[in-house]
């Protein structure tokens, strides 16, 4: 009787054990920081940061990610178009395989100072500079079905009206990714919107 009552005890004891470091297990992996294997340059604008809510939340969850690098070229350069450091931001995107462009849609268009960076980063930039980087763009707009898509008013999904970035980089020898499109953007959604970020980040 005692050799049966000190098994069952231990079976006990051991059936415990395994839970509480599954449980341990589970909280470790819970609060491990995501990361990715691809370096990831992400360069971020916005033209009025004061009121940023969006790309602020966007930038944070690509912070967060181990591997990413993150620039944003108002904090770095101010509105100076003229300021930009061409041959470090060049530097840097030498340094990355993935280069990561995050705006709002700013009059279907990128922002004033990312599109001065390109100008002064990549001016230059001929077939096979980037050979073999990938391209991936995220941005959000307040606009919805109203305003993209077929029905839209301008008869095109959001993520087509950046196809000159989708050129450049075909140009300069990377590989484009689907865009990360965000329409109708309410701040309910940004957690939702981070996620999303950092699982393609993550890929």
């Amino acid at each position: 009787m005692g050799i049966k009552l000190s098994f069952a005890k231990l079976s006990t004891l051991l059936f415990t054990i395994q839970i509480l470091f599954i449980a341990l297990t589970n909280m470790a992996n819970a609060t491990e920081a995501p990361k990715t294997n691809i370096k990831t340059l992400v360069i971020v604008s916005h033209p009025y940061p004061e009121r940023s809510v969006m790309t602020k939340g966007l930038q944070q969850a690509a912070e967060s990610v181990e591997g990413v690098t993150v620039r944003n070229l108002e904090t770095l350069y101010g509105f100076d178009t003229r300021a930009i450091d061409a041959q470090k931001e060049k530097e840097l995107t030498r340094a990355h395989d993935r280069i990561v462009f995050m705006f709002p849609t700013h009059w279907f268009n990128i922002t004033p100072m990312m599109k001065a960076y390109m100008n002064d980063v990549w001016g230059s930039v001929g077939p096979g500079l980037w050979q073999g980087k990938e391209m991936l763009l995220v941005t959000t707009a307040a606009g919805g079905s109203s305003t993209y898509g077929e029905s839209g008013r301008i008869g095109v999904a959001l993520e087509d009206v950046f196809t000159p970035m989708k050129a450049s980089a075909l140009h300069a020898g990377m590989t484009f990714l689907k865009p990360l499109a965000f329409q109708s953007v309410s701040s309910s959604k940004l957690s939702d919107y981070q996620q999303q970020l950092i699982e393609r980040l993550q890929r």
